[in-house]
Order: structure tokens, then sequence, then C-alpha cells
């Protein structure tokens, strides 16, 4: 009997290569299992590293977006015992010299003629009426040398209808004083945007204010402090005062 023809061994044969077939087949199923898992596993640790690496905006805290949270330093505190040696900046400086006033000098030698009054009506022997005096008027010869009161800068030269020749200087204190009734020649040097030292010649005394033109040759001296029309006499010392009397015809 040959073998092809024997029914037994062909079934054994056929069992024997199915069992061979499931094997592999579970083997294979074995290695996909074991594959999955393990793509899993990469997958769960690298979503974890990813959000722990996440900043709270959204970006990635590895990416070269990725900056440095700002860290502020505490500051040393300043010794007690260094507080009052510590000096103002110089531009605070600058700006309170720029805000006080300078001292004041009698600008001319006379005599006190009339007073600043903004409010009283003086009598004015030239138009035969009354009005205010917005400066102090001081008698002294034509001619005579007018002075700077302060150091300052010439802010305007000019004419005037009713005061005639007159000069303006700017100090520091947002002040100005102003000369009226001069001679129009001036001394060298005197002109628009000049310094000036406390002193100094700037002017002569003149008869060209037509409003006081009657009067006796004389200054009209006025102070503006911070646009305002003061009393030039409230910011001249005593020695300075002593030398001023009041002319016996003030107020007539």
């Amino acid at each position: 009997m040959s073998e092809h023809s024997n029914p037994k061994k062909t079934s054994l044969r056929e069992k024997l290569k199915n069992t061979k077939i499931n094997r592999a087949s579970l083997i294979t199923a074995i290695m996909l299992v074991v594959a999955i898992a393990i793509i899993i596993s990469v997958t769960v640790a690298s979503n974890r590293a990813k959000k722990k690496n996440e900043l709270p905006d959204g970006s990635d805290s590895t990416g070269p977006a990725a900056t440095e949270p700002s860290v502020t330093l505490p500051q040393d505190k300043e010794p007690a015992d260094t507080a009052t040696s510590v000096k103002p900046p110089e531009d605070t400086q600058a700006s309170q010299v720029e805000n006080k006033l300078p001292s004041f000098i009698l600008p001319v030698n006379g005599v006190l003629s009339k007073k600043h009054d903004s409010e009283l009506q003086v009598y004015s022997s030239t138009l035969k009426d009354y009005r205010v005096h917005l400066g102090v008027d001081i008698v002294t010869e034509e001619n005579a040398p007018v002075y700077a009161a302060a150091d300052g800068k010439i802010s305007r030269i000019w004419s005037d209808d009713l005061m005639g020749y007159c000069l303006a200087i700017e100090h520091s204190g947002n002040c100005y004083t102003i000369y009226q009734n001069l001679a129009e020649e001036l001394p060298s040097g005197i002109k628009e945007g000049a310094t000036v030292r406390s002193g100094q010649l700037i002017a002569s005394v003149g008869d060209s204010a037509m409003i006081e033109v009657a009067q006796e040759p004389h200054l009209h001296f006025e102070m503006t402090v911070s646009d305002l029309s003061v009393d030039p006499l409230k910011y001249f010392n005593e020695k300075a005062l002593e030398s001023l009397s009041i002319d016996a015809s003030f107020g007539e």
C-alpha cells in the first residue's frame, strides 16, 4: 500500500500542519499586541512630557520662543546716615536759582517824588487829571546816569508815545524792571539780548515822557513779578531807601 493511500497518515499530517499554522498566528498576534502596547506607552509618555514643558500661555518652554520669567531683585536700602548728604539734581538747583528774586539797588540817585499805586489815582500835572501810577518817580538831574537795578538780560528797548524812550530788563524769579523817560542815546553795548550786571550803566535820564513832561527831570521806574505790577520800594533794602526822601509836592 502506498503512502498516499493511507487515510490515517494523511489526517495526521493535516492536523500537524494546522497546528503549526495556529502557533504562527498566535505568535504573530502576541507580537502585534506587544507592539501596540509599546506604541501606546511611548505616546502616553511623550504627551506627559509635552504637557509638563508647556507654558501657561500654550507655548513650549523648550522651543525658541521660550523666555525666562522676569525676576525683580530686591533693592538695597539707602543708609539712613547718608540721606542728608544727597544733593538735588542740577536741573532742580538751576530751577531754584531761576525762581529766586535777585537783590536790587537804586537805579538812579535822586529824590522820590511819586510812589507806586495801582488803585489810588494820582494827579498828573501834565494831563491835568488823576490816574493810577504803576511805578515810582525819582527826581534827579537831566542826563543823570541810570544803572541796572540787578543782574539780568535786556529784553526790550522801545519808544512809547506817552512814556518816551524805555528799556526793560528780565531778571530771575520772573521779574522785570522797566526804565522810562530816558534819553534817546544809550551807552555802547546796550541792546536787546545783552546781559547786564547790577550797577552797570544802561542809560541816562531824559525828558522824553510826554505824559510827565511838566515834571522835573526824573526816572520813571516800574517792576513786575509774575506779570503783575508791584511796588519797587518793597524790593529795595533799608540802606537804599534811606537815600530817598518823599518830595513835598507828592500827592498834590
